[in-house]
């Protein structure tokens, strides 16, 4: 008789900096309880989600491509997932597997789950917090309480949302990595958040009336994260009292980072930095993952699929663009690709290649925060990404962007035209394809309070 394929969660949270994970070095404990997980699986070091925001980010750890053959560069995409492009749960459908889908409904790239379920991930925030972690577990319990009763298993994805601005984590994580008075009149770190007009009224429907002080923003997102690492644990326990902890392949990454108070990008995560492009993941599946192992070689989100259905024991005529983790974690490879591709179409338009020592980033348009067209930094000096050298090594730059291009140039000899190019209305304004000023971004582009942001992140999913 042959042995049960393994279940599967992947528990993908949004918006999570590894840089704010204590099991990642983080000075602050904001993952007791992942910290714990991380060491009964595996960590990986140096993942990258190359293509920012959320929906390119799903499409290639959900389908295993990059973005040319997905063709979904964009926070917006417009219409469905190319229809050539199978994704994961499709793959394990024909596997047998039972699949659900909590926090994602109608996201083109979520395509293919036998059932999707919702939870309020915005909530509403009058009562000076959001409970969001709370609330999607009240929804996946009792759903891998139904899924784990059948013969048949499962692949169910959690999509978490409080490291996601509105930062508004409850007591006692609201005041559990900050003391003192976020609303002092003589700190000032908050006045050029103030001043930036595009982000600013969406920023006063939830931070405190008179907010000043900047810590005390990144504290919430701190204690978001802590809450979050609680109410995942819940989850945890839940596996292990059915019995199915260790028949779980369990997952935990992010879509992508978030950029704090980094480059000008304020909350939000935008801008291919490495705030935004750097993510966590953790894979614990006892019988094929060693325990308390950290890899730090270079992989990608679309590494993820391959990777599981290696683990899962199952074969598939596709030929994925991304390749098993297993190779890195068995020791047949020290690391994927370190230099690659990275793109952005959330609030500006880029691309840019990134190295272990260079990265480059490249405006394919005027941009909102009156960037420089061409960008330059050295990540070994400059690791944070604070100082543009773009001007002092133009030779630099023309050797990256070569490099770039020709890259570029393959993917489009090999599956056709770089979506990046062809965007025509990606920011979401109407009567305008492409900015021609940083003025008209400035002016044109805007959250507006939480309930916008809220339908701005429901565009995404038509």
């Amino acid at each position: 008789m042959s042995m049960k394929k393994p279940n599967i969660l992947l528990v993908a949270i949004d918006s999570l900096l590894s840089t704010h994970m204590s099991c990642y070095g983080y000075d602050r404990l904001t993952t007791p309880c992942i910290d714990k997980f991380a060491q009964s699986g595996t960590l990986f070091e140096k993942t990258f989600s190359p293509n920012v925001p959320t929906t390119p980010g799903y499409a290639c750890m959900l389908t295993g491509m990059d973005i040319f053959n997905t063709n979904c560069v964009a926070l917006r995409h417009r219409g469905p997932l190319t229809p050539g492009v199978v994704t994961l749960p499709e793959i394990l459908r024909e596997e047998g597997y039972n699949s659900t889908c909590i926090g994602f409904t109608g996201n083109p790239v979520s395509r293919g789950f036998d059932k999707y379920l919702d939870y309020s991930s915005w909530g509403d925030s009058s009562a000076g917090c959001l409970r969001k972690a709370e609330g999607l577990n009240e929804v996946a319990i009792p759903e891998i309480d139904r899924l784990a009763k059948p013969s048949k298993q499962f692949f169910i994805m959690l999509r978490h949302m409080d490291p996601h601005s509105p930062y508004l984590p409850p007591a006692p994580y609201d005041r559990m990595f900050y003391h003192g008075n976020g609303c002092d009149p003589k700190n000032k770190s908050m006045d050029p958040v103030r001043a930036f007009k595009p982000f600013w009224d969406y920023f006063i429907s939830w931070m405190p009336l008179g907010i000043s002080d900047k810590d005390y923003v990144i504290a919430q997102y701190d204690g978001a994260i802590a809450y979050m690492d609680a109410c995942i644990q819940r989850i945890l326990t839940q596996l292990a009292k059915l019995g199915i902890l260790d028949q779980t392949i369990v997952v935990i990454n992010s879509d992508h980072g978030e950029t704090l108070y980094d480059h000008e990008c304020w909350f939000d995560h935008h801008g291919i930095y490495d705030v935004t492009l750097q993510v966590p993941l953790i894979i614990r599946y006892p019988a094929k993952l060693p325990a308390g192992l950290r890899v730090k070689g270079y992989n990608q989100h679309m590494d993820l699929a391959p990777t599981l259905m290696q683990l899962a024991g199952l074969e598939t005529e596709i030929k994925f663009d991304g390749q098993s983790l297993m190779k890195l974690v068995q020791g047949q490879k020290t690391s994927f690709a370190s230099s690659f591709y990275i793109t952005e179409c959330t609030w500006m338009r880029k691309h840019g290649w990134r190295t272990p020592e260079w990265k480059l980033i490249v405006a394919l348009e005027p941009d909102l925060h009156f960037k420089p067209e061409v960008e330059l930094y050295n990540l070994i000096e400059d690791p944070d990404e604070n100082n543009d050298v773009a001007k002092k090594y133009p030779d630099i730059v023309a050797s990256l962007k070569a490099q770039m291009d020709a890259h570029i140039a393959a993917r489009e000899r090999q599956v056709g035209p770089n979506p990046m190019f062809h965007q025509a209305g990606w920011h979401g304004v109407k009567g305008i394809d492409y900015f021609e000023s940083s003025e008209q971004a400035y002016n044109s582009l805007h959250i507006g309070d939480a309930e916008q942001a809220r339908k701005l992140q429901a565009e995404s999913r038509k």
